[in-house]
C-alpha cells in the first residue's frame, strides 16, 4: 500500500504538464522591467516549455549588469549540455572569456564548474576532473555541493564507485550545513544510482524515494527530478516491479520531453529496451531502441550510443538472435574505444557478447570475451570497494534512525502545541508520560545498537589502517630487494629515501590502528621514532646525535602525514649534505604549538651549511626540496631557511587550512 501511494502521488504531476502546456507556461522568465528580472530557471520557476534557452540566449546579451549576465549565462550553457554539448560548451567559453577579463574569480569558478560538467559528458574526464580542482579555490561554499557532485560522476564514469559514493556524501553534508534541500536530494539521487550499480536495488529504492521526497517539496520539475524518476525506475525495474518502474520511466520521459533533455531520454529509453524485453513487448522495445539512439545521435554522446547498442544487443540475445547480437554488441564495444573508461558498462558489454558467442558455437571468441568481463569487473567490485560500500551501509542505517528520532521530536512538539482545552490537559499529559517512555525504551535499544555499529565501523576502519600499513610495508621490502640487486649508488640511494618516505606515512598508519584516536596522531612520539629510523637506516656510520624539543599534543592525520614527510627530507637531507666526512654531529628536531590555531616545526643541524649561496634559495633543485616545497605549499604554510653555523629551516603551519594538491 505504501507503494502504491508513493507511485501515485509521483506521477500525478503528469496532468499538471498537459495543463502548463495549453495555459502557454504562464509567468515570463524573464522581465527587464521587473524589480528582480530573471525568474531563474529550475530554481525560482518551472513554468515555461522547450523554448526557453532561446529566450535566454536572446536576453543575456541584452542586460548590461554582469553578474545578471553571467547568471543567465552560465544557465544557457549548462542546460545547452543536455541538447548540445558542442554549442553548451561555446557558452561557456564565452563565460569564462567575460570573467577573465573582468578578473571575477567566483564567477569564473562556476563557469568552470559548468565547462567540467560538458567535458565530463564528451568523455574527458581528466580534464573535467582538473578544472573542478581549479575551481574549489574561486567559489563560494554554497557552490561546493554542486562542485562535489561533478566530482563524483567524473569517479562513476572511471568505474570508481566507491570514490564517486563519497563525493555524494560529501554532498549531502553540505547541503544539510547549508540548509540546501536541492543539494541533499541529489546526493541521496547520486547515492540511489550508485547503489543499483552495485546491484542492491532494496537499498537503492529507499535513497531513491528520500530523494524524489526532497525533490517534490520544492515543487519544480527539472533535469536532476527527472533523473531521479529514472533511477527509481532502474531499481524498480531489477526488484521485477515492472508496472511502477514503468509509471517513473513514463512520468521521467514527459518531464523530459518538455524541456527537451535529451541525456535523461535516451538513459531512460535505454531502460525501457529491457523493461519491454522481460515483458515480452519486442515491438514496443525495438520502438525504445530507436528512440534511445536517436536522442544520443542528436546530443551527439559516445557513452549514450554504446549503452543504446549494448542495450539493444541484450534485447537481441534474449531473442535467441546471436548473430545480431554479436553485431550490436562489438559495436557498442568499437563506440567505447580502449580509453572509454566506464568498466562498469563495459564489463556488461564483455559479458553479454561471451554469451552470444557461446549461443552461436563460437567457443573459442566467448572465452575471451569472459575474460574481459571478468577483468573489467574485478576493476569495479574490488574487495576495498566491498569494504566502503558496507561502511557506507552503515552510515545510511544510522542516517534513518536520527530521522526516525526527529520524527518523534516534532511529534512530540505537536502534540505539546495542540493542549489547549482544560478539560483533556490530564490526558495529554498522561499520553505524553506514555510516549516519553516509550521513547525511552525504544532509544535505549537503539542506544545499544549505535554502539555496537560504532564499534563495527572503528573495526572496520582500524582494518583498513592496518592493511595499508600492511601494504606500505610490502612496498619497502619490494624496494629493499630491489636494491639488493642493484650496483648504482645513486639508484641505491634514490630508493632508499623512497623506503623512508614510505616508512613516514606507514607509521602514521601503524599508530592509527594501534591507537585509541583513529583520526589524529600524537606528534612527539611519532617524530622520535621517525628520526630514529632514519639514523639507523643510514648505518652505524654517522655519529648523529638528536636533540629533540618536542611538545606532546595530537595533530590531524592530513597534517601529521605531510608534516612527517617533510621532517624525512630534511633528515635525509642533513645525513646527505651536512656531515660530509660522517664526523660528529647534532640535529635539533623542534614541534611546538603555537596557541591553539598554529604549529613551528624546526630541523637545525650544526653542519656545514651552505657553501653556494644558491643552494638557499627556495625550492632549489633535489626532488627532496622540491617535495618539501610543495608539502609546506599544501599545508598553507610558511618555511625559512637560515645558513650559518649550519643549516636551520624553520617552518609555520595553521592548525586549520585548506588543503592543495600537490602538482610535480
Amino acid at each position: 500500500m505504501l507503494m502504491r501511494n508513493r507511485i501515485f502521488h509521483s506521477v500525478l504531476p503528469l496532468w499538471m504538464l498537459c495543463f502548463c502546456t495549453l495555459s502557454g507556461y504562464g509567468q515570463k522568465i524573464i522581465d527587464f522591467n521587473r524589480e528582480t528580472p530573471y525568474n531563474k530557471i529550475f530554481v525560482d520557476t518551472d513554468n515555461f516549455g522547450a523554448s526557453y534557452l532561446d529566450t535566454l540566449e536572446i536576453s543575456y546579451q541584452k542586460t548590461t549588469v554582469d553578474s545578471l549576465r553571467y547568471s543567465i549565462l552560465n544557465d544557457l550553457a549548462y542546460y545547452w549540455h543536455t541538447r548540445d554539448l558542442n554549442k553548451a560548451l561555446n557558452f561557456t567559453r564565452q563565460g569564462l572569456n567575460m570573467t577573465r577579463q573582468k578578473e571575477d574569480l567566483l564567477w569564473e569558478g562556476r563557469f568552470q564548474i559548468t565547462e567540467a560538467a560538458i567535458l565530463l559528458r564528451m568523455e574527458k574526464l581528466d580534464t573535467a576532473y582538473v578544472i573542478l580542482q581549479e575551481a574549489k579555490n574561486k567559489i563560494k561554499k554554497e557552490d561546493l555541493a554542486f562542485l562535489n557532485t561533478q566530482l563524483g560522476y567524473v569517479f562513476e564514469r572511471k568505474g570508481d564507485l566507491v570514490r564517486a559514493a563519497d563525493y555524494a556524501l560529501e554532498s549531502k553534508r553540505l547541503g544539510l550545513e547549508m540548509n540546501d534541500v536541492k543539494a541533499v536530494a541529489l546526493a541521496y539521487s547520486d547515492l540511489s544510482n550508485l547503489y543499483w550499480k552495485y546491484s542492491k536495488f532494496d537499498r537503492g529504492l529507499e535513497y531513491g524515494l528520500k530523494s524524489l521526497e526532497l525533490f517534490e517539496k520544492r515543487g519544480l520539475n527539472d533535469l536532476d527530478y527527472d533523473f531521479t524518476l529514472y533511477v527509481v525506475g532502474n531499481n524498480l525495474l531489477e526488484l521485477e516491479n515492472y508496472q511502477e518502474a514503468l509509471d517513473y520511466f513514463k512520468h521521467a520521459i514527459a518531464i523530459g520531453e518538455r524541456y527537451g533533455f535529451y541525456n535523461n531520454l535516451s538513459d531512460t529509453y535505454i531502460s525501457l529496451i529491457e523493461l519491454y524485453t522481460l515483458l515480452l513487448q519486442y515491438d514496443e522495445a525495438e520502438k525504445s531502441a530507436e528512440k534511445a539512439l536517436l536522442y544520443a545521435n542528436l546530443l551527439d554522446n559516445n557513452f549514450l550510443k554504446m549503452r543504446s547498442w549494448l542495450s539493444i544487443g541484450k534485447l537481441q540475445l534474449f531473442q535467441g538472435k546471436y548473430v545480431s547480437a554479436i553485431e550490436s554488441l562489438n559495436k557498442c564495444i568499437e563506440i567505447a574505444t580502449p580509453d572509454f573508461g566506464d568498466y562498469y558498462y563495459l564489463s556488461q558489454a564483455y559479458e553479454r557478447l561471451g554469451k552470444a558467442y557461446a549461443g552461436n558455437h563460437n567457443y573459442k571468441d566467448a572465452t575471451e570475451a569472459f575474460v574481459m568481463y571478468d577483468s573489467l569487473r574485478n576493476k569495479v567490485f574490488t574487495e576495498s570497494a566491498n569494504e566502503n560500500m558496507a561502511l557506507l551501509e552503515t552510515e545510511f542505517d544510522m542516517a534513518q534512525q536520527e530521522d526516525t528520532i526527529q520524527g518523534m521530536e516534532d511529534q512530540i512538539k505537536k502534540q505539546s502545541s495542540q493542549q489547549t482545552l482544560i478539560s483533556i490537559i490530564a490526558g495529554l499529559l498522561f499520553l505524553l508520560v506514555l510516549v516519553l517512555f516509550v521513547t525511552y525504551k525504544k532509544n535505549k535499544g537503539k542506544n545499544v545498537l549505535l554502539e555496537r555499529q560504532n564499534a563495527e565501523k572503528e573495526f572496520l576502519l582500524k582494518e583498513i589502517h592496518h592493511r595499508v600499513k600492511n601494504n606500505l610495508g610490502i612496498v619497502s621490502s619490494l624496494l629493499e630487494l630491489q636494491v639488493a640487486k642493484m650496483n648504482d649508488p645513486k639508484a641505491i640511494e634514490a630508493i632508499e629515501e623512497s623506503r623512508n618516505r614510505v616508512y613516514s606515512m606507514s607509521m602514521i598508519h601503524q599508530k592509527l590502528y594501534q591507537g585509541k584516536n583513529l583520526s589524529s596522531i600524537e606528534m612527539k612520539d611519532y617524530l622520535i621514532n621517525l628520526s630514529r629510523h632514519i639514523l639507523d637506516s643510514y648505518g652505524s656510520g654517522y655519529a648523529i646525535e638528536y636533540d629533540y624539543n618536542l611538545q606532546e599534543f595530537e595533530l590531524d592525520v592530513d597534517l601529521a602525514i605531510p608534516m612527517g614527510l617533510i621532517v624525512n627530507e630534511l633528515l635525509t637531507n642533513s645525513f646527505k649534505h651536512a656531515f660530509p666526512e660522517r664526523e660528529k654531529g647534532k640535529i635539533k628536531i623542534t614541534c611546538q604549538k603555537v596557541g591553539n590555531e598554529g604549529v613551528v616545526l624546526e630541523v637545525y643541524d650544526n653542519g656545514i651549511g651552505f657553501t653556494d649561496p644558491k643552494d638557499s634559495k627556495k625550492g632549489g633543485t633535489g626532488f627532496g626540496t622540491q617535495l618539501v616545497d610543495l608539502l609546506v605549499e599544501q599545508l598553507d604554510g610558511s618555511m625559512k631557511i637560515y645558513n650559518g653555523q649550519g643549516t636551520r629551516v624553520r617552518m609555520e603551519f595553521e592548525l586549520i587550512h585548506n588543503s592543495k594538491e600537490l602538482n610535480f
